[in-house]
């Protein structure tokens, strides 16, 4: 009996998962080291790119997009981008393990709520319809149900480019991420139709004469180059820890309703099957913000400086008779940092 097509998905959005999740710490750790050598990348400096470790970290990632890119291929959306979590966990242990960065009890938590959302998709997960050409992709794509989805998306981007951007960009999160969250589940259906033509020509079904090959190949260009635009600004002007958990879940979750209206993907699956999905989701949606969670609140802690440092001032009161005002400034600070409690 051969390998499933889900199965293979599955496989694949794993792989991609450890590859990428691996990869952040390649990069980490050629970026301190390349920190002791020279100019930090935060501060300007280029000498990562020296840096072996780091140019292992870009080929890893790079294995982990390919990996993620044929996994939709071969497996229905709401099974690949979901498991896409999996690449939090793998960076969040491999970093306690590797760096040495502390893993509290929440992004314990996290990343078991994420394994086990998991599990629940895996197990309830539709099987993949193979189309036969990437012309039937294209009828499900012109089809009553997915042009209303389409139609709708590109005019709510529209409204958050022309009128909501320049006037709330900069202080609501939701503008940014809303658009290239919107042009990413069209990137992802796009891709998934690219994909299949390179498997059916690869089989001998010839794709590339097609015009409709063409055309999703220039809609995922256009989708990708504007997601990448706006999610670069809102990395730019809003701190990490709070784009992250937000826009994967608009991102998941758009993706996997654009791909569902247009492939069917929950078609002839039972009322308990899909309701389990979509537990499973948002098990790992709320494992996700847990781990993002945990994450800011160990930076947070370990930025605060100790007393008295972090109260905003120092003040001393010195008698101006004194022979030495100096010597009583240093002793009296010392004093202070000696007799300050320890930090919490």
């Amino acid at each position: 009996m051969g390998v499933s097509d889900n199965t293979v998905g599955l496989s694949l959005a794993v792989a991609s998962s450890a590859f990428i999740g691996a990869s952040f710490i390649l990069k980490k750790i050629g970026l301190i080291r390349a920190g002791k050598g020279g100019i930090r990348a935060g501060g300007g400096g280029y000498t990562y790119l020296l840096e072996p470790l780091w140019w292992a970290g870009m080929m890893t990632m790079l294995l982990g997009e390919i990996a993620n890119f044929v996994a939709y291929t071969f497996a229905p959306a709401v099974l690949v981008t979901p498991l896409g979590a999996l690449s939090i966990i793998v960076s969040s242990l491999l970093a306690h393990f590797v760096l040495k960065e502390r893993l509290e009890k929440l992004g314990v938590l996290g990343c078991v709520s994420c394994i086990v959302g998991s599990v629940i998709v895996v197990i309830h997960a539709p099987q993949e319809h193979m189309p036969n050409s990437v012309e039937e992709i294209w009828n499900l794509a012109i089809q009553p149900g997915f042009l209303t989805y389409a139609v709708a998306t590109l005019v709510v981007v529209a409204a958050l480019v022309l009128f909501f951007e320049p006037r709330y960009g900069q202080t609501n999160i939701m503008i940014y991420l809303g658009i290239c969250s919107s042009m990413g589940s069209l990137t992802v259906v796009s891709i998934k139709a690219i994909g299949v033509a390179i498997k059916l020509t690869l089989d001998g079904m010839n794709q590339v004469a097609y015009p409709h090959t063409w055309l999703f190949v220039i809609i995922a260009i256009i989708c990708v180059v504007s997601q990448i635009n706006y999610l670069n600004k809102a990395l730019d002007t809003f701190d990490l820890a709070v784009v992250s958990p937000i826009y994967y879940v608009m991102f998941t979750t758009l993706t996997i309703v654009a791909s569902g209206i247009m492939f069917k993907d929950w078609a002839g699956q039972s009322f308990s099957s899909i309701a389990s999905e979509f537990c499973g989701l948002i098990t790992i949606l709320t494992g996700t913000i847990m781990l993002h969670t945990a994450k800011e609140e160990e930076t947070g802690s370990s930025a605060a400086l100790p007393w008295p440092l972090d109260r905003g001032s120092i003040s001393w009161c010195i008698s101006l008779g004194s022979d030495n005002l100096l010597k009583n400034v240093n002793e009296d600070y010392f004093a202070a940092l000696q007799s300050s409690p320890a930090p919490v």
